[in-house]
């Protein structure tokens, strides 16, 4: 399933392709969307529709900012030190 975001008046905020919702709270959600997490920021989130099954997830409140955050491969503390 491809990845899509749609904002209407910055008040409600669908999220196609969502994975698993990681956190919430009333001023951030952080939402896995394949092999990245995005985080919304704002006041008064709430989790309005919620299905997994579609890979769909709804938000609504004061919509102020969205982020694309790729997620880096964890690298063990001996992986570092010996190359």
């Amino acid at each position: 399933m491809e990845e899509k975001v749609v904002i209407e008046n910055r008040k409600l905020l669908t999220i196609f392709g969502a994975t698993r919702v990681i956190s919430s709270t009333s001023s951030q959600a952080v939402v896995e969307v394949g092999e990245a997490n995005m985080v919304i920021s704002g006041n008064n989130l709430e989790v309005v529709k919620l299905n997994l099954d579609d890979k769909e997830v709804e938000f609504s409140g004061e919509i102020s900012g969205v982020k694309y955050m790729v997620k880096h491969e964890k690298i063990g503390f001996f992986k570092r030190i010996f190359k």
